[in-house]
């Protein structure tokens, strides 16, 4: 689809992520403004142990302001490959390393305003690792069974995208 940029502007440049506003013709000839936030995309883990238990994380979220459960992922950083942040992040986040690393989807959160991708990484063969949370993270580690999870979802408890996203696509590979 040929969409001509006919403006581009910087709104603001985040440690994370920037905002642009585009001046943008569509192809059905309307000119619009649509507000884009830029990402570069992160990688999310659905770590499986031997027990068919999913280690998931009740984070405290600023902006949802509540602890929130989700699987561990995070942003990656300039250049870095995807399985490299997926790696990095499960030990950061869980305390927890895996042996097999499978990548098994990934997702657009929210394409309506971001172009944020995250690849979606299934984690396998845990060992223990030393844990490196970064300063704005607050959070308890925990293991569920599988099927917990799915009636977490479908209770409402679990609400994250791609936390849900995460675990449906695990549970077909590990089927």
């Amino acid at each position: 689809m040929d969409v001509k940029v006919n403006d581009r502007k910087l709104v603001y440049k985040g440690r994370v992520f920037n905002l642009f506003c585009d001046n943008v013709t569509l192809t059905n000839g309307r000119s619009v403004n649509l507000d884009i936030i830029r990402h570069p995309g992160a990688a999310a883990i659905v770590a499986v142990t031997e027990n068919n238990e999913i280690i998931l994380l009740k984070q405290y979220r600023y902006a949802a302001k509540d602890f929130i459960w989700e699987i561990p992922a995070g942003t990656l950083d300039p250049e870095e490959p995807h399985i490299m942040c997926a790696q990095r992040e499960l030990i950061e986040e869980s305390g927890y390393s895996a042996k097999e690393w499978k990548k098994i989807g990934e997702i657009i959160p929210v394409p309506g305003y971001s172009d944020e991708k995250i690849h979606i990484f299934l984690a396998a063969g845990l060992e223990l690792a030393q844990q490196d949370l970064d300063d704005d993270e607050i959070l308890n580690v925990f293991k569920i069974n599988i099927k917990e999870a799915f009636k977490m979802i479908y209770s409402g408890e679990i609400f994250d995208a791609k936390t849900i996203a995460g675990i449906f696509l695990a549970s077909a590979h590990l089927k």
